[in-house]
């Protein structure tokens, strides 16, 4: 008996590579995949999409599954994010209405490779300088801002800020890094100092990179009171979550020239609107959320999809999450 195709959609497949950066071929006569490049701004949206869906591969943690989400969508059976752990969907509500949910492995060296790129765009001026030298502006504009000697502040110390933290150290910075969980002996470890505090990082640092998980105990943890803390000449960089900075604070630092600058690359709503503000904040150097986006990465997420699917088709679903 021939067994009826089932449909994939994979979302925000931004740039056309879902069905190139791995081998769909061994789903060919089962699983017919279609991808999304725009992204799908609302639930209505989404649930109009996704109606004539069997599976969904969903990038990191940008589109909600929500109860109400599963509810409009009775074909569903499984829904696969990259990574093994996804905040914005709802485990329990996957699990009433029969859905399968399984992730991937996800490397940490791409978020690394990009918090270290802006942080020296910013302390090089690399965006204007390129801008004016490509444009007939003026030959040198910026005087670049120092790393050797410099302090390096973590608010994290992590798979990800561990890594951070020893380009530091290869830089010749003093790191220093605080998080309520950290102890002496996992920063000696790391050949790091502890901040006694979150206070004491912030007025010491001359760069504030965030690596800490998004969770109710950081959302919002730097706010307008701790930007103030920070030097008017540091900077600070974020390729964590958006809700672990107010980017209303921010966005009020930089306008104000309160701090020397700062890097995004997350924000509060994604992808961002075309007249949202920071679009046009002075003294800011911002990304698409790239963190994740590298070759080997997107091989291995979509790879491992194809696994999952496989694995789900043959009724020993792997890596399953919630």
């Amino acid at each position: 008996m021939t067994l009826p195709i089932l449909r994939c959609a994979v979302l925000d497949d931004f740039q056309g590579v879902a069905t190139s950066s791995a081998d769909w071929s061994s789903l060919a006569d089962r699983v017919e995949v279609t991808s999304f490049r725009e992204h799908h701004g609302s639930e209505d949206e989404l649930a109009a999409a996704l109606a004539g869906f069997d599976i969904v591969v969903t990038l990191r943690e940008r589109v909600p599954f929500p109860a109400t989400l599963f509810a409009r969508l009775p074909r569903l059976k499984l829904l696969i994010a990259s990574g093994m752990h996804n905040s914005v969907i709802d485990h329990a509500a996957a699990a009433a209405h029969g859905v399968t949910v399984c992730g991937t492995a996800s490397s940490g060296t791409p978020p690394v490779e990009l918090t270290w790129a802006l942080l020296l765009g910013l302390a090089r001026g690399i965006v204007q300088e390129n801008t004016a030298l490509r444009e007939g502006g003026p030959w040198q504009s910026t005087v670049g801002a120092d790393l050797h000697g410099r302090t390096l502040g973590l608010l994290g110390l992590g798979r990800i800020g561990a890594l951070v933290a020893r380009v530091g150290l290869a830089f010749g910075m003093d790191v220093l890094v605080w998080s309520r969980s950290l102890t002496d002996e996992r920063a000696a470890e790391a050949g790091v100092r502890r901040a006694r505090s979150k206070e004491e990082l912030l007025r010491e640092s001359d760069f504030v990179s965030v690596h800490l998980a998004s969770n109710a105990d950081t959302h919002g943890l730097i706010g307008a009171a701790e930007l103030a803390l920070m030097k008017p000449d540091a900077y600070l960089v974020n390729t964590s979550r958006a809700a672990i900075v107010d980017q209303d604070a921010l966005l009020a630092a930089l306008t104000e020239g309160r701090i020397a600058g700062a890097a995004l690359d997350v924000f509060d709503v994604e992808p961002l609107p075309a007249d949202h503000p920071l679009r046009t904040a002075p003294r800011l150097l911002a990304t698409p959320h790239l963190g994740y986006v590298s070759q080997d990465n997107y091989r291995r997420y979509f790879g491992e999809a194809v696994e999952d699917i496989e694995a789900f088709l043959e009724g020993e679903p792997i890596r399953r999450l919630g």
